[in-house]
């Protein structure tokens, strides 16, 4: 009897199309798909073949889950446990792959494309920009589930590099504290509310003033906060083009002009 590998598949960050090729073929063949219905729009389950089981996990426990899918599993049924954005972040997996594992279910991954990916293209802003910005930090603040002392966010911010802030939307009061004090009061700070869903929001405030922004804008879950030097960078188009495509510049494929 032939079982296949139940499939975690990133459905991207809301828009149906951004899912990857390979996910909507995992998708189109599945038997059952168990999707986070608080997170995954009905629009990314079209992709869904018309006699595929939908199931909504959205009110199911861990125990429920995975029984769910290791019984289809095991009855020769191909299995999509769907995560909104990629599913190795903030996705819960690790957990759900222990246990299956543990009952001898073979698992695969397929990444999905991630919100602060969508965030940056609604913005139209690199995160990483010459002599300004090397790294991005993808992060979230202390709510009802801890974070390890050493990720703090306002250790984090003392990097002052460029830093994507997940399920935080609710705490915009400690957010923008954090912020002004490492990133300075003027910074400029972008919300992004729901990436690449149809009533995408964003919104260009200073750290200062980022409270009251999403306040007036009535924001307070599915947004991601976007810091960070490459911002006033770009905002103010004061940055030095980057070296891979000065005439100057040699490189593994083409020889800079005046290059001996």
């Amino acid at each position: 009897m032939t079982q296949y590998p139940v499939q975690f598949v990133g459905a991207g960050p809301g828009d149906p199309e951004l899912i990857t090729v390979k996910g909507k073929h995992a998708l189109e063949t599945a038997d059952l798909v168990v999707y986070a219905g608080s997170l995954v729009p009905d629009a990314v389950l079209t992709w869904a073949g018309k006699d595929a089981r939908l199931e909504n996990s959205a009110e199911m426990d861990l125990e429920a889950i995975v029984d769910i899918m290791a019984q289809t599993h095991f009855n020769s049924g191909r299995v999509v446990r769907l995560h909104s954005g990629d599913p190795s972040l903030y996705g819960a997996i690790a957990e759900q792959l222990r246990i299956l594992e543990q009952k001898g279910v073979a698992c695969r991954i397929i990444p999905g494309v991630t919100a602060a990916f969508a965030a940056a293209a609604a913005l139209k802003v690199e995160y990483t920009l010459p002599e300004v910005s090397q790294s991005l930090i993808l992060t979230r603040m202390q709510g009802r589930t801890p974070v390890p002392e050493k990720e703090n966010l306002a250790s984090l911010a003392a990097h002052q590099t460029s830093m994507a802030v997940y399920l935080s939307a609710g705490l915009a009061d400690k957010l923008q504290e954090v912020l002004a004090a490492n990133y300075g009061p003027d910074a400029p700070v972008a919300v992004v509310c729901r990436a690449s869903h149809k009533d995408e929001k964003v919104l260009w405030t200073t750290a200062a003033d980022l409270e009251e922004t999403m306040k007036a804008a009535q924001i307070s879950r599915q947004a991601l906060v976007i810091a960070g030097p490459a911002l006033e960078a770009q905002k103010n188009r004061d940055f030095s083009a980057s070296k891979l495509y000065d005439k100057t510049f040699t490189h593994g494929y083409r020889k800079g002009h005046g290059s001996k």
